[in-house]
C-alpha cells in the first residue's frame, strides 16, 4: 500500500515546519511506501524554501506542489489530482502528529471494507476554555475548534471526520468527485469558509460507503488565542449556516418548512424569533451562549437562501433601440 499526505498550506512557513518533522517521524512498516505532497496555495512567506529543504533532506517522502489558484479546496484538488498514494490523508499545516499515526489511520484502509477514517483530534495544549464556551455535550462547539474526540473505541462513524485528521481511499474521489471549491477558506468572502472538508465525508455516508472511527490515530490541534472569542465563534456559525444552504443546494424545504412559505417574511421572522427566544430565556451561560450562535446560524441560512433565490431570478433587461429605429416614450 501506497500512501500520500496531502497538506495545504498558506504563509504559515513556520508552523509547517514543525508540522513537517513530526510527520517525517512517523514510524510504518518497510513494505508501505509514503509521501507528504506540500500543496502551496500561493503563499508569500518562506514556505517554499522551508518545504524544498525537506525535499532536499529526504527526496523519498516529501514533494512540493505549487497551486496558484487560491482557496483551500483549489489545493486539496490539486493535492488529489498529483498523489501517487492508492490512499490519501489529510491534515493541516499548524499540527503536530504522533510517529505512529499515519499508520494507525490507515492501517484499516488497504482492503476494500473501509472508505476512509477519521482519527482523534486533541488541542496541542491544556488551554483553559472560557466559561461561556461549551465543549461537553448536549452543546459542545469543539467542531468550531477542529476538535474531534468520540472516545476510546474504534468503531463507524456516523458523522464525517473533520480536515486535519482524515483519510480516504483514492478510488473515493473517482467515484464520487473532488472537493467542492464552492465551500471552504478563500479570499473570497462570498464562499463560506466551514464545509469543505465534512461536506465530502457527508457525500461517501449518503452513499452507503463506511467510514472508520480510529482513536489511535491522533493529531495536536493548536486553539490560538484570537478563536476563544465570541466574535470568532459567531462569524463561524453563519458561515456555517451559509455552507449548509450552498451544500444542499435549493431544496424544496428548509427547517422542515416548506420553501414557498420560507419566503414569506412573517414565516421567517416567527420562525427566527422561536430561536432567539430560546437564546434569552436560556439560564445557564453556556446554553445561553450556544443557542446565540443557533440564531447567528439561523441568519446564515436566511442570507444564503436569499441569495440563492436571487441568482435564480431572471434579469429584466431594458429595451435595446433597433438600427435605425427610435423608442418613443410617452409623457401623458
Amino acid at each position: 500500500m501506497n500512501i500520500t499526505v496531502v497538506l495545504c498550506t498558506y504563509n504559515r512557513c513556520e508552523s509547517l515546519a514543525k508540522t513537517l518533522e513530526s510527520i517525517g517521524a512517523s514510524t510504518l512498516p518497510e513494505d508501505i511506501g509514503w509521501e507528504v505532497l506540500v500543496v502551496d496555495n500561493n503563499s508569500t512567506d518562506q514556505t517554499r524554501q522551508i518545504v524544498e529543504d525537506f525535499c532536499r533532506r529526504d527526496p523519498i517522502h516529501f514533494r512540493y506542489l505549487l497551486e496558484t489558484h487560491v482557496g483551500k479546496s483549489h489545493a486539496l484538488n490539486a493535492g488529489v489530482s498529483k498523489a501517487h498514494g492508492e490512499v490519501l490523508v489529510f491534515t493541516d499545516d499548524d499540527v503536530v502528529v504522533e510517529s505512529t499515526w499515519l499508520r494507525n489511520l490507515t492501517s484499516s484502509l488497504g482492503g476494500k471494507e473501509w472508505a476512509g477514517a477519521g482519527g482523534r483530534t486533541l488541542p496541542a495544549h491544556p488551554f483553559s476554555a472560557p466559561r461561556w464556551l461549551p465543549l461537553e455535550d448536549p452543546y459542545s462547539m469543539r467542531g468550531v475548534l477542529a476538535l474531534f474526540d468520540r472516545g476510546d473505541q474504534a468503531g463507524i462513524l456516523d458523522v464525517p471526520p473533520y480536515g486535519v485528521n482524515m483519510a480516504f481511499r483514492k478510488g473515493m474521489f473517482e467515484n464520487y468527485g473532488v472537493f467542492r471549491t464552492d465551500l471552504g477558506p478563500s479570499p473570497n468572502l462570498e464562499i463560506p469558509r466551514p464545509n469543505e472538508d465534512t461536506e465530502f465525508g457527508r457525500r461517501l455516508l449518503a452513499a452507503g460507503e463506511p467510514l472508520r472511527y480510529e482513536p489511535s490515530a491522533v493529531v495536536y490541534h493548536p486553539v490560538p488565542e484570537d478563536r476563544l472569542k465570541k466574535r470568532y465563534f459567531l462569524t463561524w456559525w453563519f458561515d456555517y449556516g451559509r455552507a449548509l444552504i450552498r451544500e444542499k443546494g435549493r431544496q424544496k424545504e428548509i427547517w422542515g418548512i416548506p420553501r414557498y412559505l420560507v419566503s414569506i417574511p412573517n414565516m421567517v421572522i416567527t420562525y427566527l424569533s422561536v430561536r432567539a427566544l430560546q437564546w434569552l430565556i436560556a439560564s445557564r451561560g453556556q446554553e445561553r451562549f450556544y443557542r446565540k450562535c443557533m440564531v447567528w446560524k439561523i441568519v446564515g441560512e436566511i442570507v444564503e437562501t436569499y441569495r440563492q433565490g436571487q441568482s435564480q431570478m431572471p434579469t429584466m433587461q431594458a429595451p435595446r433601440e433597433q438600427p435605425g429605429r427610435q423608442i418613443k416614450i410617452k409623457t401623458s
